[in-house]
């Protein structure tokens, strides 16, 4: 039996980040309290936005991960993602472009966490 696994994004507002990721991803979240708010994804994993005990994540503060949302289709399952997302105007950091693992593109959430969109490995 494995243990889930819960990828947590810092952000100033729990709740407006949450209707980012809910509206982006087309999920709704499983848990909600004032500054922590969960996503149920698949197979024992889950995305949690948390807006911490008592300070702010500032905008400008280096990220070092970035969450990746993979899918199936090929190039043209990626560039199609891209479009419906930049429609919803999501902040574009890198247009989509081919990399080693095939095509990918990022963009950033209203706190500057990175979003990757890759194929599935």
């Amino acid at each position: 039996m494995s243990n889930p696994i819960i990828f947590i994004v810092y952000v100033n507002d729990a709740p407006a980040a949450a209707r980012f990721y809910a509206d982006l991803l087309e999920i709704e979240p499983a848990f909600e309290s004032p500054r922590y708010i969960f996503f149920d994804l698949a197979n024992g994993t889950g995305l949690a936005v948390w807006s911490g005990a008592d300070h702010e994540v500032a905008p400008e503060t280096p990220r070092t991960g970035e969450v990746c949302l993979t899918l199936k289709g090929g190039p043209e399952a990626i560039d199609a993602r891209f479009e419906q997302w930049t429609g919803k105007g999501v902040r574009v950091v890198r247009e989509p472009y081919d990399e080693v693992f095939g095509r990918t593109f990022l963009v950033a959430d209203p706190d500057g966490n990175l979003i990757r969109v890759a194929p599935v490995d």
